[in-house]
């Protein structure tokens, strides 16, 4: 079974998100912000296989902060170098999102097409 880390803190986008994985045949841990996210990571890090973030939600502190997503995306990585990475954003955050694929991040996503992500998912995984 594959396992994705889903961190989003827009509860709509993480449900919607989280139901269109599940309905594909993933299994799925969510969070809301970088400190829960990467608490759900070390409690299953044998078990995630790949791990979509948010760009912009609550950073370790718990306060807003845009490009949080690059701060987990690092704690990730350094917690396991080999995990693929997804950071999602907003259409207008293309630029940073190409940021994100030069810190480490295997791709970005924008929001709203949730299929394309199961298949992005799939490519990256070879699944």
């Amino acid at each position: 079974m594959t396992t994705v880390l889903l961190v989003d803190d827009e509860k709509l986008i993480q449900r919607s998100l989280e139901k269109t994985l599940l309905r594909a045949g993933f299994d799925v841990l969510t969070a809301a912000d970088c400190k829960s996210g990467s608490e759900v990571f070390v409690q299953n890090i044998a078990e995630i296989n790949i791990a979509v973030l948010d760009l912009n939600m609550p950073g370790f502190d718990g306060l807003p902060k845009s490009g949080a997503g690059f701060d987990l995306l690092n704690d990730l990585k350094k917690l396991k170098a080999d995990l693929p990475v997804v950071i999602l954003t907003a259409y207008d955050e293309v630029t940073k999102a190409k940021e994100a694929v030069s810190r480490g991040a295997n791709a970005f996503f924008v929001k709203g097409r949730e299929q394309g992500l199961v298949e992005l998912i799939r490519q990256i995984l070879n699944v």
